[in-house]
Order: C-alpha cells, then sequence, then structure tokens
C-alpha cells in the first residue's frame, strides 16, 4: 500500500472576472471559543457559534452573491485577490486593499474551505498578502478578524496585533470583530 500522496494546492491572483469563484469557498465551522475586547484588552469568552456555509439565496450577508459583491467592492478601489486552488476549485482566499490610509494596507477578506483548514493555506495566503503589501509601499497590515478563537489565534500566530485605534469607517461596519494590526518589515 502507498502513502496517499499531498494535496497539491497552487496560488496565484485572480483576474478581476474571477470573484465569483468565491462561491466555491465552504466557510462552515462550530466555534466554542470567542473573543471581545474590554478596556483595550482581548478577552476570551465561551460561546456556542455554528457557522453554516454560505446561502445561495436570501437578501442576507451570508450569501454567496453578498460575498461577491464585498469582494468587487474592494477590487473597484484597487483590491487584488489572491486564490488557493486545488486544480480548479477555489480552497482559500485573501483579498489585499491598499492604500486604506497613508502606509497602511488591509487584509479585506480571508477564509479557507473548511476540508482544507490547518494545512498552512491561509498562512502562505496572509504571507503572500504582506508581501505585496509591502512592494506597494505599505509598511502596516490592518484585519478586521472575526471575533472566533480560531481566526483571532491565527492572526496573533501571525503577528497581529490589537489595534489601539481602530479605523473608525471599519469599526462601524464590523464593530463586534477584533480589530488588529501588523506591522510589516
Amino acid at each position: 500500500m502507498t502513502d496517499p500522496q499531498p494535496i497539491k494546492i497552487s496560488y496565484r491572483w485572480l483576474s478581476p472576472a474571477e470573484v465569483r469563484k468565491v462561491g466555491d469557498i465552504d466557510r462552515s465551522e462550530r466555534i466554542h471559543l470567542g473573543y471581545v475586547v474590554e478596556e483595550g484588552e482581548l478577552v476570551a469568552t465561551q460561546v456556542d457559534w455554528d457557522v453554516p456555509a454560505w446561502s445561495l439565496e436570501g437578501e442576507h450577508s451570508h450569501t454567496i452573491i453578498h460575498q461577491i459583491e464585498f469582494c468587487q467592492g474592494h477590487i473597484d478601489v484597487g483590491g487584488r485577490l489572491l486564490g488557493a486552488f486545488m486544480g480548479e476549485r477555489l480552497v482559500g482566499i485573501a483579498v489585499l486593499t491598499p492604500d486604506i490610509r497613508p502606509g497602511l494596507a488591509q487584509l479585506a477578506y480571508l477564509h479557507v474551505s473548511d476540508a482544507f483548514r490547518r494545512q498552512g493555506i491561509a498562512r502562505r495566503l496572509t504571507s503572500q498578502v504582506c508581501e505585496q503589501a509591502w512592494l506597494d509601499g505599505a509598511d502596516r497590515l490592518y484585519v478586521s478578524a472575526t471575533p472566533s478563537g480560531s481566526a483571532v489565534g491565527f492572526y496573533r500566530s501571525q503577528g497581529f496585533e490589537l489595534a489601539e485605534q481602530p479605523i473608525p469607517e471599519l469599526y462601524e461596519l464590523e464593530p463586534e470583530d477584533i480589530h488588529m494590526l501588523k506591522r510589516l518589515l
């Protein structure tokens, strides 16, 4: 019997026309650890969140069409989409939006499909986004992280720290998220 071959993942920047591939991502997750910010400090809390896959229909923010529109909005202001692919299937995606402030870029979106998590895909996407942001002239990268233990723990492992002053318009959009910042070197 032979050992199974490791999954081959390729990475590339998507063309704007490929934004619809975001619907390939399975964002489902069961979350038991969450975070809140209290008096400028991260506080862990027990939660019971069942995050379903994006839906095909409806008028809410967790539909595939809303995700496409969100990514398209970032493309419209100069953002770029970086994809992780298994064959032709998108299994991970990151959106880099440059110049949200002088010297500051934004990791506006990061998702890896459930079956492909914990294989280094998010780390590789984040690393490439950091490198591109640096090449584009940014010295800092901002992220508004889902307040789950997995998301916040991941970003902390990548060198992000709690932002002392969240960007007001981003905080207004996602006040429950954990707003974080990373210095790019």
